[in-house]
Parts: C-alpha cells; sequence; structure tokens
C-alpha cells in the first residue's frame, strides 16, 4: 500500500452534511469539465445534489480532508450489490462479496496529484478491515485518467457493464486480507 508522505496528513472519512457544500462544488466542477471536454462519464442532471445527499444520509459518502480539514476528494463507497454489475459481458476475477465505488472526484485544485489513488487505496484499506476481498468499479470508455488509475492500483479489464444511459467499462480487484 502506497502511504507517501504527500498523501500522510489526508483523513479519510464518511461525509457529513456539513460538508455538502463543498463536496458539491468538487461535484459540479468535475461533472462540467468532463462536459467540456465531451467526456460522457456523467450528464448535465448526474450526479445531482440529491444524489450526494443521499450518499451522506445513506452513510455512503465518503471524504478525503486535508490538515486544514478541506475536502480534495469525494466518493460514493458502497459495500453490496451494484444491480448493474449482476449481468457482464466478458466474466468477473470473483464472484465474491465486494466494495463499489462510485461518484468519485477531485476538487481541482489538487487535480494530479494521486488523490483519487490515495481515496481508492484507503477503500480497499476498509474493505480489506470488513472482510471483503473484491473491489469493483465501473467508467466510461473515455474517461481516461480513471482508467489509468485503475491500471496503476492493479485492477483487470473484467467487460463490459449497462446501465440505462449506456454500457460501461467493469475492472475488479482481488483483495488479499
Amino acid at each position: 500500500m502506497n502511504t507517501s508522505n504527500k498523501h500522510r496528513f489526508h483523513i479519510f472519512e464518511k461525509a457529513s452534511e456539513n460538508d455538502f457544500h463543498e463536496i458539491w462544488k468538487i461535484i459540479d466542477d468535475a461533472r462540467n469539465r468532463m462536459l467540456c471536454e465531451g467526456k460522457k462519464q456523467w450528464n448535465k442532471n448526474y450526479p445531482s445534489p440529491s444524489d450526494i445527499h443521499n450518499d451522506i444520509i445513506n452513510e455512503t459518502g465518503f471524504v478525503l480532508k486535508d490538515t486544514f480539514g478541506q475536502i480534495d476528494c469525494f466518493g460514493a463507497v458502497i459495500f453490496g450489490v451494484e444491480p448493474a454489475y449482476e449481468t457482464i459481458e466478458g466474466a468477473w476475477l470473483t464472484e465474491k462479496e465486494y466494495v463499489v465505488v462510485h461518484r468519485l472526484a477531485v476538487s481541482q485544485k489538487t487535480q494530479g496529484q494521486g488523490i483519487a489513488s490515495y481515496f481508492m487505496q484507503q477503500v480497499e484499506m476498509l474493505a480489506k478491515e470488513k472482510g471483503i476481498e473484491s473491489f469493483k468499479v465501473d467508467t466510461n470508455f473515455d474517461n481516461f485518467a480513471m482508467m489509468a488509475v485503475l491500471d496503476k492500483l492493479g485492477f483487470s479489464y473484467c467487460g463490459e457493464i449497462s446501465y440505462e444511459k449506456g454500457k460501461r467499462r467493469a475492472y475488479e480487484k482481488k483483495l488479499k486480507n
């Protein structure tokens, strides 16, 4: 696990309602950036403020905060079944219980600093603490930054899964406890 000094002061914790406005700015900035770049990962209606509120209420929203309490990253960390993952064109590496990350976004001020990778590593450690042996995630075909993070962290491409709005690339990483 990479615990480099540049991230040692980040705190990984569940998001609270007090974090909402800062999280929403990060999500909205990321969504607008993707739309300006012509990427199809998110759209003008997704994620919505209610998606983020639900993540917080359901205690699936997690943040990385710096030493000043500023949020550098947000993601929905879900333990349980992702319905879209029940059918895959390809094959998952395992049929074990898994953790999923959705709605991952890094603040503009910390882009390119390895924050997304560090967030994913923290999710991996949390999953291992819970005895979970699989980490699954999906991303759009044009989200090259996320694909690079997944490759760097040792995820394997498993095939394609389908949502109402289209197909996504599906990845899995086996976790060793």
